[in-house]
């Protein structure tokens, strides 16, 4: 396995504290929940939430826990509501190295090595690159230099001109994929990096020969294929995330492994083969 000295991002720091009646109402809005929805999901009055929205009341620990829950937000942004409200954060962010974290590197080395000769690789929550197995560099060969200074994002450097985006075969649908993913990750962190990613992303231009190759929004199967021009042909995929389950720190719950699987044998037998020449 490769790794990258890159740790998960951390927030730019702010100027000044939220208070913490706008946070929560903030989250409400993003999930667009009425006082009145929210109050009944947590079992609360509506008059008791709109005093604790506008500051007049003070949410115990217990109750900010359970307005976090409801409303579904990350641990790293729950830390930001606990400590909004006075209280210490609960969740502890530790690097992937920490010998705390150990059986989870270790589960995370496990899943990269044992996929090859297929490529996989993890991602913090902004998609910079963590760690990844043996085959991934041969992937990437042939991008800008520029674009392999770390931390890595995988994104930009999938999209980029300079970048993966010239091999990518069926370019407008990877990217229309791509797109989706991210929008889906901002409703659900409500991230201000990501947000601008995805416009970054968006403003990437597309060759006009790609646009006749493979048009956006068509495609065959159930998943949408990964279509990659290499020296050695065609090759196709599929790929799965894998997250874990209940993590309880917050490096943990925005690590993703991205696994791509070959999609005909084609792509299988080329692979082994590079992996045997490696």
């Amino acid at each position: 396995m490769t790794a990258s000295t890159h740790h998960p991002s951390r927030p730019a720091p702010r100027s000044a504290p939220q208070p913490f009646g706008e946070h929560l109402r903030h989250w409400r809005q993003h999930r667009r929940l009425s006082q009145l929805d929210l109050a009944h999901e947590a079992d609360i009055s509506t008059r008791h939430l709109s005093f604790v929205e506008t500051g007049r009341s003070v949410p115990s620990r217990e109750m900010v826990l359970r307005l976090s829950e409801r409303l579904d937000i990350p641990l790293r942004e729950r830390n930001a509501l606990l400590v909004a409200a006075g209280y210490a954060p609960m969740y502890r962010e530790r690097p992937l190295d920490d010998p705390a974290l150990a059986s989870a590197r270790q589960a995370v080395e496990l899943l990269l090595k044992s996929h090859e000769p297929y490529p996989a690789l993890a991602v913090d929550r902004h998609w910079n690159l963590v760690a990844a197995n043996r085959m991934v560099p041969h992937l990437m060969a042939g991008a800008d230099a520029s674009l392999l200074q770390g931390p890595v994002n995988v994104l930009r450097l999938s999209l980029h001109p300079k970048g993966l985006a010239p091999r990518i075969a069926n370019l407008p649908q990877w990217r229309a994929h791509i797109f989706e993913r991210l929008r889906q990750q901002v409703a659900a962190t409500a991230d201000p990096l990501l947000a601008a990613l995805l416009e970054e992303l968006k403003a990437y231009p597309v060759p006009e020969e790609a646009m006749g190759e493979h048009l956006a929004g068509e495609h065959p199967g159930v998943v949408m294929p990964f279509l990659f021009r290499t020296p050695a042909g065609m090759l196709s995929f599929i790929s799965t995330t894998t997250i874990f389950g209940t993590p309880v720190d917050v490096t943990l719950q925005e690590l993703a492994m991205e696994t791509f699987f070959p999609a005909d044998d084609f792509t299988r037998q080329a692979l082994q083969a590079l992996a045997a020449q490696s």
